[in-house]
């Protein structure tokens, strides 16, 4: 090591240590925390004997009544009111989520006071219409309600919420023994104002580069660009360092080489010669892609246009590597590929008491029924900082394995419960529309998709403030399915983590583990079809898909998402009095002569073969054709099933 490299380590660890002797004697206040909503360079750092833990209103039966009745929305009633959380101090809340707000008041009691210090309507925590809880750090999209405000406490913080019922909700605080945290006043400064602002901007950046976290240990960064070609089965290392740095942030571009249904590109990186790499994971899972197709936008890493982009800090020791993998498959016709790196890195190597290096876990499987798919199980020391999660159904039909709840377990105590897979991506009402519907990218958090049909979803959630730091241990995993992880299902999920130990093993992602499952079977719900009608009919969403005819008309509905080939066509629908006729078709070819659904008494037929079509991308739809049957003119379509044919 040279002796300029000896005497930055210095500078930083009498930095470092500064900063640990500061936090002691300084007060630690509500702009010390907004810091970490923008400051990416602090993600590496420790939180010495801070642990988060959470309240929420998760069924403490093992149930799945996680907020519906309200049962387990509450720790106790006070004056007629909720109290929902009461948290010890020193601390700060980190986290507010839920998919319910009323505009009933919460009030925020700090430090034993009698007086509500803070009392807001509950809808307003995240509306933007109330300083300081201004969008987008604050917001709502994909069904969920979101607040990363923090708000500090001294010595203790109660919320009562003061409604007659309250249903689902996660608050997560973080505890600071022997930190002077100054509580909450409710009065900032122009420089709290302007942290605030810097963040917000920083988090409506939909094209975020590397330029946007330069500060601290961070800055001062060089490039090291390089273009090359692969074949399969050859690698190339695209970054080499043999002293101490840290790689701020790293672009790839390969066009679109990394996508499809093949996940053969390896991202692979390895710190200080361990022999386990730090990072080995198909690049496609790595960047949030969904099943196939980029997906995910982030401010921390992602895609756009081209480009994968990554700004999670990763400092290192005493050396470094960062290469691709192009992996064989048999029996494939497999491209080259072309790729474009940039690595933006520093000589600001690792503070080895106060930093963590990056780690990661690429894990794929089908969890066992009666087990929890696991994200992380680490011991040592180190802070939780990103999960990434494609989740495939086995099962046709809705998504109920997205009912399973996350749990975490640090240094051997539970410290948090969800109440659903989407709650704990900050969303929530997964199959509804202009809810969790869909692919959707926000700064933090986001679904990378949602297909009905195709029995899949997909979502990633990355901590700043609310990272989760662990002293010996951590367990970290979700359930699949509504009650005792009982839905078979696919996932694979990318867990991000700074850690004090080196990893110990590593899952191999095998050519079977790199394929993108495709269902054979595709079920089409009414609240989510696609419809466009003829004059002549009018459809409402009821028990089904209620088309109504004015004499006669035509429904056409689209079978997006399904791959090519030849399907057998099966309807659910209700018989009733008013049942009207209808027909089949698949634009100008006629599937059925006219079935009549009129009957003396309302029934239900199941499963209903009304032919076999070939679907590609310019005949993906069926035509519903509708008549009056004498007085009866209501056809209700339930269900669309597709089984491919062999």
């Amino acid at each position: 090591m040279n002796y300029i490299v000896k005497i930055l380590l210095l500078i930083n660890i009498l930095l470092f240590s500064q900063f640990q002797a500061n936090s002691q004697t300084n007060v630690y206040s509500w702009s010390d925390e907004v810091k970490q909503l923008k400051n990416l360079d602090q993600l590496p750092r420790y939180r010495h004997h801070q642990l988060i833990e959470q309240e929420s209103s998760y069924d403490r039966t093992g149930g799945n009544d996680d907020g519906f009745s309200g049962n387990y929305s509450f720790i106790r009633k006070e004056n007629g009111h909720l109290v929902l959380a009461e948290f010890e101090g020193p601390g700060v809340l980190n986290r507010f989520w839920t998919p319910t707000p009323t505009e009933d008041t919460l009030s925020f009691y700090f430090d034993g006071e009698k007086t509500a210090r803070l009392r807001i309507k509950f809808m307003d925590l995240f509306s933007g219409n109330v300083y300081p809880f201004t969008k987008p750090v604050v917001g709502n999209e994909i069904g969920g309600y979101y607040s990363y405000i923090p708000i500090p406490f001294s010595k203790s913080l109660k919320i009562v919420y003061e409604g007659d019922h309250i249903m689902f909700h996660q608050i997560q605080y973080r505890q600071m023994p022997g930190v002077n945290v100054k509580s909450w006043t409710g009065e900032f400064s122009d420089s709290d104002k302007m942290l605030l602002s810097e963040a917000n901007k920083l988090w409506t950046d939909i094209s975020p580069t590397v330029n946007n976290y330069r500060s601290g240990l961070s800055s001062d960064i060089k490039t090291v660009e390089k273009t090359f070609t692969l074949l399969p089965g050859e690698e190339f290392s695209f970054f080499e360092s043999t002293d101490g740095g840290r790689i701020v942030g790293f672009d790839i571009d390969g066009g679109t080489s990394f996508e499809g249904l093949y996940k053969d590109i390896i991202l692979s990186a390895t710190w200080d010669n361990e022999e386990v790499e730090a990072i080995y994971s198909p690049i496609a899972d790595y960047f949030g892609y969904a099943f196939g197709k980029p997906a995910m936008r982030s401010m921390v890493m992602g895609r756009y246009g081209t480009t994968n982009y990554s700004y999670l800090p990763m400092p290192y020791d005493k050396s470094a590597e960062m290469k691709l993998i192009y992996e064989k498959r048999d029996g494939v016709q497999q491209n080259p590929i072309s790729v474009t790196s940039k690595v933006y890195y520093n000589s600001n190597s690792r503070v080895v008491k106060e930093e963590g290096k990056l780690y990661t876990v690429w894990r794929r499987e089908i969890p066992e029924i009666g087990k929890f798919h696991t994200f992380l199980d680490t011991k040592g020391k180190g802070h939780y900082v990103g999960t990434v999660h494609h989740a495939q159904g086995l099962r046709p039909g809705m998504t109920l394995f997205w009912e399973g709840d996350d749990t975490t377990y640090v240094d051997g105590k539970m410290r948090l419960h969800g109440t659903g897979s989407e709650d704990y991506y900050n969303g929530g009402w997964y199959a509804l529309l202009d809810r969790w519907d869909r692919g959707i990218s926000m700064p933090l958090h986001g679904s990378l998709d949602y297909s009905l049909p195709m029995g899949r979803t997909g979502a990633y959630r990355f901590f700043l403030s609310d990272k989760m730091p662990f002293e010996k241990e951590i367990y970290h995993g979700m359930e699949h399915g509504e009650v005792g992880n009982n839905f078979p299902v696919d996932y694979a999920t990318v867990a991000f983590y700074y850690g004090a130990e080196r990893l110990k093993d590593r899952m191999e992602p095998t050519e079977e583990l790199r394929e993108v499952y495709l269902p054979i079977s595709h079920v089409f719900f009414p609240q989510l079809m696609e419809i466009t009608l003829e004059r002549g009919i009018q459809v409402i969403l009821d028990r089904g898909l209620a088309i109504t005819s004015f004499g006669k008309g035509a429904v056409r509905i689209m079978l997006n998402d399904v791959p090519e080939g030849k399907y057998r066509v099966i309807l659910n629908y209700h018989e009733s009095p008013k049942g009207a006729d209808f027909q089949i078709w698949q634009r100008q070819n006629q599937l059925t002569d006219w079935i009549s659904t009129k009957e003396e008494n309302d029934g239900y037929r199941e499963n209903v073969h009304v032919g076999d079509i070939q679907l590609t991308p310019q005949t993906n739809s069926i035509t519903v054709h509708v008549r009056d049957n004498g007085d009866g003119n209501l056809f209700e379509l339930t269900l669309i099933t597709l089984e491919r044919i062999e």
